[in-house]
């Protein structure tokens, strides 16, 4: 199982020595991949509730994200051989073009490193500042993701839509991943996998959010829409961002106790049970665990995670 690692972009903690500090030692302690996420903004009145708060809150570090692509751009820079992901952008809230030819200029200066991880989003206030409606979601993603298909892949692209419209044109660059940049959808709903199966894109960027019964049901369910599609399941591959939080003392109440969090040794053994799930790739996120103000610390422990997941 491949691991990678999410870059410190929200909060104190996202400035340019740190991004440098953890992409260069990720890199040197032979991780696979490194990540970035995307929030516009964070609603001191949220009309859509935060779903990992009692209250609905966004956390504090949301008050200060990093761009996302204009981040994995200078991380490219200083970096040659781990890939750059991006676990998500909201792709309803970029125009089409402008976002393949930001994808597939990052893969050329990269060299072919990058995963395009893909989201909805969920925040009607970040609807609103982008100027899109917050109902038909599904409808506009799934245009958003044939035409990002047909600009990385077809010499010539012409798409005309309820939502998007291209004029018969030639639209470069080119990424150098063929057929295109690998694209992963991040999600719940019982839409995401079908979009995931339809448009036969790379597979699913799960979040690790409850117990692990449930990551199983949501694999489950890709694997069968893929088998009542008459396509391979197995080429629909998992790539799943966790937030560990590693404790000195034990978890004993194993009935409750949330997954990837306790001893080093019960969150192994959390790891083991993922990997026989078929998860292709970890993600370890430490945004919201005291270790995040510490960055030589998050190395530290990813490090030891990365052992136990190998």
């Amino acid at each position: 199982m491949k691991v990678g690692i999410l870059l410190p972009v929200t909060g104190q903690q996202a400035t340019r020595e740190n991004i440098t500090q953890v992409a260069k030692e990720a890199e040197n302690e032979g991780f696979d991949s490194l990540w970035v996420l995307e929030r516009l903004l964070a609603p001191l009145a949220p009309q859509t509730p935060y779903p990992a708060t009692p209250d609905g809150s966004l956390p504090p570090q949301y008050q200060n994200v990093l761009d996302p692509l204009v981040t994995l751009s200078y991380v490219a820079s200083i970096t040659n051989k781990i890939s750059l992901g991006t676990s998500v952008i909201d792709m309803l809230f970029h125009n089409p073009v402008i976002l393949a030819r930001t994808f597939a200029t990052l893969d050329i200066l990269s060299k072919g490193r990058i995963i395009c991880g893909l989201g909805l989003g969920w925040s009607k206030d970040e609807y609103d500042v982008s100027n899109i409606p917050f109902k038909n979601k599904g409808k506009r993603a799934d245009e958003m993701i044939d035409t990002l298909k047909r600009i990385w892949t077809s010499d010539e692209v012409q798409f005309s839509g309820d939502y998007y419209n291209i004029p018969p044109s030639k639209i470069g660059p080119k990424p150098i991943q063929k057929p295109n940049i690998p694209i992963h959808l991040g999600g719940f709903s019982q839409g995401t996998f079908s979009r995931i199966i339809k448009y036969d894109l790379n597979g699913w960027l799960g979040v690790l959010a409850g117990p692990l019964d449930y990551l199983q049901n949501s694999i489950n369910t890709i694997k069968d829409l893929a088998k009542k599609a008459n396509k391979d399941p197995n080429k629909f591959r998992v790539i799943l961002l966790a937030y560990p939080n590693v404790t000195d003392s034990s978890q004993s109440d194993q009935g409750k106790r949330f997954p990837l969090t306790g001893t080093i040794e019960q969150i192994g053994d959390d790891i083991q049970k993922i990997k026989q799930m078929e998860v292709d790739h970890i993600v370890f996120g430490y945004n919201f665990v005291p270790i995040y103000n510490d960055v030589s610390n998050i190395i530290s422990k990813t490090r030891q995670l990365s052992k136990l997941a190998r």
